[in-house]
């Protein structure tokens, strides 16, 4: 008898749980209340793809070694196409820093250190292309999921025995033995339990900053400047800044201000004001340069951005039976760490596993989230932290009377002094880092290896006379230069929060 799976949403989340979920035997409808994808290629879809259930869609990506390793293992097919398409790979070796690249061995390891780069609104074209022609799969637009079919059972678990579909009164309802919610931030899956009297567990905080992005374009016969001293990527505190290359000759700017830095935020919304900080950034000034690029988009902004953790077990019990979750409506994390993309394909690919090992509902919904707990929990713990600590930092920024404590001089100082020179000049501990931001090992894994600590604390007790050309260089101007050269008050919000007397 054929199995019958709903996929609310054609996002990254739905449209990874078909590539998870597709095989012999089973049915897989995917339902996306969007438009379906224009005609034509890249450039189309960035420029005509209404998409409003992804309000991220036109941000910088990068999409981390774990994800293109699940495509890469599961669907090479796919990974062809992609590159066919003008996605770019970026391998460890592209990465080193300037000064250890001498020291470099190359290992075999580093091919599943690399990172898949394109615009969004491509890779969804090709990956959403790909998933149409698979067998047994149907990927259904215009469709409005508006809440679940289905009810309690004896033990107050919402069974689900399909979906509510329609718009302007006329619903319908479609069954399925199987429903995943992957509709993303504008799920409401976890919404419709709780009308339906079920309790979840719930941590959610914000990630107190916001996203600014545009887009560029090399100009015919420009290719991008060479890699300098300078990082395309870094974090000046009061502002983080991103260069990420693109597909078919694009690539995008990100800088990203935390939420405290009113006057900065709102300035950078401007066309001018963004591109004349481009300028002030070293790191990526030369890609911006108007003799090598041009843009051609407006200035995205993004808010509203959370750290979220949904559960599905409460109490050690399921709340809903034959109901799964992948995706931002389960866990919503910081875009800044590019963790969001790859955690849903990771989230589709353990329920694959989940179905295939698990027949009893129950048990089913308990080992899924048991290992969505295991494998990605501890990354977002980490990126949780990270932007708490980033939170403090900004407010403290703004403080004329901030003072650090020991602890936090001597955190600064492992950090600064520390772990940044050990892993630009030692191309293994580098190595053992990515692997914990491509999620390929737990974050702290690294740090954690005897032989890897040592190196670190080594650095640390090493005089910066002998390791100050491993320190990493000066990213862009302080804050009180930057806001005077864009003829912003830099005292403002200090004064806006009480920090300073008016």
């Amino acid at each position: 008898m054929e199995e019958r799976i709903i996929v609310i949403g054609a996002g990254m989340a739905g449209l990874f749980t078909a590539l998870a979920l597709a095989r012999p035997g089973r049915r897989v409808d995917v339902l996306e209340r969007d438009p379906p994808t224009p005609t034509g290629g890249a450039d189309e879809a960035f420029a005509d793809w209404n998409r409003r259930g992804v309000g991220h869609l036109r941000h910088s990506h990068a999409f981390l070694a774990r994800l293109r390793n699940i495509i890469r293992d599961n669907h090479p097919a796919l990974l062809e196409e992609l590159r066919a398409a003008g996605c770019q790979e970026m391998g460890f070796a592209d990465g080193l820093p300037i000064v250890s690249r001498d020291r470099y061995r190359p290992e075999p390891e580093d091919e599943a250190l690399t990172v898949l780069t394109s615009r969004r609104t491509t890779l969804e074209l090709v990956i959403r292309r790909y998933v149409e022609r698979m067998a047994g799969v149907t990927l259904h637009s215009g469709v409005n999921v508006t809440g679940l079919v289905g009810g309690p059972d004896a033990e107050g678990r919402f069974v689900t025995r399909g979906v509510r579909i329609g718009d302007d009164g006329a619903e319908g309802e479609e069954t399925a033995d199987i429903v995943v919610d992957a509709a993303g931030r504008l799920s409401q899956g976890f919404e419709w339990l709780s009308e339906a009297g079920v309790v979840f567990e719930e941590e959610s905080e914000d990630a107190g900053i916001l996203y600014y992005t545009r887009h560029w374009r090399f100009l015919p016969g420009q290719t991008p400047p060479e890699r300098g001293p300078i990082p395309g990527a870094g974090d000046l505190g009061f502002i983080k800044y991103g260069v990420f290359p693109g597909d078919n000759g694009c690539f995008s700017i990100t800088l990203a201000v935390p939420e405290i830095e009113e006057t900065l935020r709102l300035a950078v919304m401007r066309p001018d004001v963004f591109d004349q900080i481009c300028t002030l950034l070293p790191g990526i000034a030369n890609w911006t340069d108007p003799a090598r690029s041009e843009p051609i988009s407006k200035v995205f902004g993004m808010g509203d951005l959370k750290s979220r953790w949904r559960s599905t077990i409460h109490q050690s019990q399921p709340i809903a039976l034959n109901l799964f979750f992948a995706g931002d409506g389960l866990v919503r994390t910081n875009p800044l760490y590019g963790r969001g993309c790859s955690f849903a394909a990771v989230e589709a690919f353990l329920l694959r596993d989940t179905l295939a090992e698990q027949t009893d509902p129950a048990a089913r919904a308990v080992a899924y989230q048991a290992a969505v707990d295991r494998d990605l929990r501890p990354y977002f713990t980490d990126m949780r932290t990270q932007d708490r600590q980033a939170i403090r930092r900004a407010r403290n920024t703004l403080d004329p009377a901030y003072s650090p404590r020991f602890k936090a001089r001597l955190m600064k100082s492992f950090g600064e002094d520390a772990v940044a020179p050990a892993i630009r000049s030692d191309p293994a501990l580098l190595r053992a880092f990515m692997r914990g931001f491509h999620m390929l090992e737990p974050s702290s894994t690294w740090l954690k290896q005897p032989s890897t600590l040592a190196k670190v604390l080594a650095a640390w007790v090493t005089p910066m006379a002998f390791k100050r050309r491993y320190y990493p260089p000066k990213l862009g101007p302080d804050r009180v230069e930057m806001f005077a050269t864009l003829d912003l008050p830099a005292d403002a919000d200090a004064l806006r929060l009480g920090l300073v007397a008016a």
